[in-house]
């Protein structure tokens, strides 16, 4: 294959990705929605939990089919990345709660900053200066279209706070693990998902019990509310399965910041389907600044220098000339 060929295959694989992973996020937010909207059912950290029980017989099911393969992961690395992914998902929760819906974003658009510094420090990455002004940019967008009352308060300060960092470990952990141990995606998930799953079950009703004062034992289950249920457990196995595929072809950084398109999308189709009343000049504003700074990011980071990671390479001998082969090759899976 060609060079030129090559890239544009890795392209046309990284927009698969992307729509994938935009299309299951989408669509689970909406399914989401209705789930606690309209029927009630307001028990998220256990809906997850059930989420990862679906993605975990989906593992199986490819296992046994062969298109997982047998793999080694240490358990210490498993159980750390499993306790940041759990910390993310209930301080998410908790932290959309105690908070203003306008802190709460912000919050989340600190997530980006977070996965920089993690990068820095952890992966010894380097951005251009056009790179930090176009993630800039992306913040300023979605902040102008998301971000309307903020107040805070001591306890949700603290909810946030771990959550961001909890995320950010967590998304990060996701291509490091990946990377390390030279597993793709479909592998990862497959140690991820029944640990998740198991864990968030057993702790999922009594913190969605502390949340809401209501017990999932005591929901009045409907055929319509657990036909929406099984829905939003079947998008669920493409959204965990896109976030790994998305974060493993790229990082976090780009997984965050091209995730925003998911909030422009997701406040369009909101006012296609739902009315317009949100609709007003500050949020249009917003959708462009944003999407101008995801297009800019998309350039300037692919650029040379624009994002790349820096490696302590031995001068010479066949220790450098390893380790630049093992680079190499990852960087063309």
């Amino acid at each position: 294959m060609t060079p030129t060929s090559k890239d544009d295959h890795k392209a046309a694989l990284d927009v698969a990705a992307w729509t994938f992973n935009i299309v299951t996020s989408v669509g689970i937010i909406m399914v989401n929605k209705a789930l606690l909207v309209t029927y009630g059912f307001t028990f998220a950290t256990t809906l997850t939990g059930l989420h990862f029980v679906a993605t975990t017989v989906m593992t199986l099911i490819l296992k046994r089919l062969g298109y997982i393969q047998s793999s080694q992961l240490p358990l210490s690395e498993l159980l750390k990345y499993v306790l940041f992914a759990n910390f993310s998902i209930v301080g998410m929760n908790v932290s959309l709660m105690w908070n203003s819906v306008g802190f709460y974003q912000i919050a989340k658009l600190s997530m980006i900053p977070m996965s920089c510094f993690l990068e820095i420090v952890l992966d010894n990455v380097r951005y251009s200066r056009d790179t930090k002004l176009s993630i800039l940019v992306v913040l300023l967008g979605v902040a102008i279209c998301t971000v309307t009352d903020v107040s805070v308060n001591g306890k949700g300060f603290i909810a946030a706070f771990i959550a961001v960092w909890s995320t950010s470990f967590q998304q990060y952990y996701v291509h490091f693990l990946q990377r390390k141990h030279s597993i793709g995606s479909f592998n990862l998930l497959g140690h991820t998902a029944p640990p998740q799953a198991a864990s968030l079950l057993l702790v999922g009703p009594f913190v969605d019990y502390w949340l809401t004062a209501k017990r999932i034992d005591m929901y009045n289950y409907t055929s319509t509310s657990m036909l929406f249920l099984i829905l939003s457990c079947t998008i669920a196995i493409g959204t965990n399965l896109s976030q790994f595929i998305c974060i493993g072809r790229f990082t976090a950084v780009s997984f965050q910041v091209l995730g925003h398109m998911k909030t422009i999308l997701i406040l369009t189709v909101g006012f296609l389907f739902f009315g317009k009343e949100g609709l007003n000049f500050h949020v249009v504003l917003g959708m462009i600044v944003a999407v101008i700074g995801m297009i800019w990011y998309g350039y300037v980071s692919s650029l040379p220098g624009g994002k790349e990671r820096r490696q302590s390479l031995p001068t010479s001998g066949p220790e450098r000339d390893d380790m630049l082969l093992k680079s190499n090759k990852l960087d063309e899976v």
